[in-house]
């Protein structure tokens, strides 16, 4: 008996007649997903975490077989995820965490003030591993960082110094990581990824570059509708965090391009639906969650080169066979990026001494267009009025070099939000999804998600001629928060 047909026996099929059926019902499912009985340690976390009275009752029973007394913050987190994955929609394991922090508070009632100051410290603990074990993450947090981060967060007081001193080793000594079925402890990464293409799991989305934090983690669904591709020459032009790419990374290189659900796929060889990815073709994939295209106007060496700016800040460039494709591809990833982007978290850490970016998920929206469209200008009427607020206050000419350059930083950023934002605004006030499928003049069946994109057969792939002198190197700089980003 699978997973799906357990949980269709142990659900009542009406959960209003009678409470105590329900928690009986919830209590032999409870058991069963601790124990692991005909259940993997993945199918565990889609259980507790569904937005239902009955998941919340299997949520809560499943938790008291953990006894946390005693035990500290960072320690419960790493015995609760021993038991099994935390694994599934963003919404679902964000839920199982709040499970954990209301099981926490019960077991450790002295230690933090509240329920909620349990779980801010709880996603600030996620987080902070993200950002010392991720792979996605340039300069890591000091110590002193994850506290300044965290003032006035618990109760309107701050958490004692000890204890985020205590977590922070903790976490930087040691990462979280969360149980794996027994089977996949076995694959290779290849085999994995291969399996779940070819369709072995056809409902299992698999991950791109494992950020150590499932939020954070770029979903690759083989069943996402494709919705623009063609020969690109792309050259990177800045890795996360703007920082500058090494000189010998930055050649251009051609690829096969397919924009398939939030994700852009550089492929050595022409796409075709039916083929599994290779590694290196996952290694090569971006994410256009929350990203930005224009065209670059300030790079002048090739023609019809339009410029692609990450959510984690890297700066990619693209060049086109002509002026009119080039614009097809900004319409079709700013579109995408409007229409998918999940909304930034609620911030678990934030401080106005020390600016950081919010980290920002790479999963699907939830939201109605209508719904998202609020939230893109709720999110653009604030940064615009935190921009305004920031230029109001620039820095003496006597504070320090490092002061001067976080205020810049920080304006960059602000500038850059709200120019994405704006755009995403436009996109959804247009049509947002009814432009991703009339567009320009892409076949009717790239709305199909098996179906191949044809090509003009007398396009030929776009030559690109590497010259790595000295002059081209300085000529085109790194992106930095002294130069700003151009939308045309």
């Amino acid at each position: 008996m699978g997973s799906t047909e357990i949980l269709e026996k142990e659900t009542p099929g009406n959960l209003s007649n009678g409470t105590s059926s329900n928690v009986e019902a919830a209590k032999r499912l409870a058991k069963r997903l601790y124990h692991l009985d005909r259940f993997k340690r993945s199918d565990v976390a889609k259980h507790l975490g569904k937005n239902n009275e009955f998941s919340k009752l299997v949520a809560e029973e499943y938790l008291k077989f953990f006894d946390f007394t005693g035990m500290t913050l960072d320690q419960s987190l790493r015995y609760f995820f021993k038991a099994f994955s935390l694994v599934g929609e963003t919404q679902e394991r964000e839920r199982v965490l709040i499970h954990f922090s209301n099981r926490y508070f019960y077991c450790n009632p002295d230690t933090i003030a509240s329920q909620d100051g349990v779980h801010c410290l709880t996603c600030a603990i996620m987080l902070l591993n993200t950002d010392l074990h991720g792979h996605n993450i340039g300069k890591k947090m000091t110590c002193q960082e994850f506290i300044a981060n965290l003032q006035g967060v618990n109760e309107g007081v701050d958490f004692s110094k000890d204890l985020l001193k205590a977590l922070y080793n903790s976490i930087k000594n040691e990462k979280l990581e969360w149980a794996v079925d027994d089977e996949e402890k076995k694959k290779s990464p290849s085999e994995s990824t291969e399996e779940k293409v070819n369709g072995t799991h056809p409902k299992t989305i698999s991950r791109i570059g494992s950020t150590t934090n499932p939020f954070l983690d770029i979903p690759h669904d083989p069943n996402a509708a494709v919705y623009k591709s063609g020969f690109l020459a792309r050259k990177i032009h800045a890795d996360m965090d703007g920082k500058k790419t090494p000189r010998g990374k930055r050649g251009w290189k051609t690829f096969y391009a397919v924009l398939k659900g939030t994700v852009l796929y550089l492929q050595k060889d022409e796409y075709k639906p039916e083929k599994a990815l290779s590694e290196e073709d996952l290694k090569n994939a971006v994410s256009v969650h929350h990203a930005l295209a224009s065209k670059a106007t300030d790079y002048e060496k090739k023609p019809n080169v339009f410029k692609l700016k990450t959510a984690d800040w890297r700066v990619l460039l693209f060049q086109t066979q002509s002026q009119e494709e080039m614009q097809g591809w900004i319409n079709k990833i700013n579109c995408v990026a409007a229409v998918f982007s999940a909304p930034p978290f609620p911030a678990a850490i934030g401080s106005q001494k020390k600016f950081s970016r919010p980290l920002l998920p790479a999963t699907t929206t939830k939201l109605s267009q209508e719904e998202q469209l609020k939230s893109h200008e709720s999110k653009l009427k604030q940064i615009t009025t935190e921009l305004a607020e920031h230029r109001s206050y620039p820095p003496d000419k006597k504070v320090k070099a490092k002061d001067v350059d976080e205020y810049k930083l920080k304006d960059h950023y602000l500038e850059f939000e709200k120019t994405r934002y704006e755009m995403y605004v436009s996109i959804l006030k247009e049509g947002g999804k009814e432009l991703l499928s009339n567009d320009e003049s892409e076949a009717a069946g790239l709305k199909k998600s098996h179906s191949s994109p044809s090509l003009n057969p007398d396009t030929s792939p776009i030559t690109a001629k590497v010259k790595r002198n000295v002059s081209e190197r300085k000529d085109h700089r790194p992106e930095t928060p002294s130069i700003k980003q151009k939308v045309t």
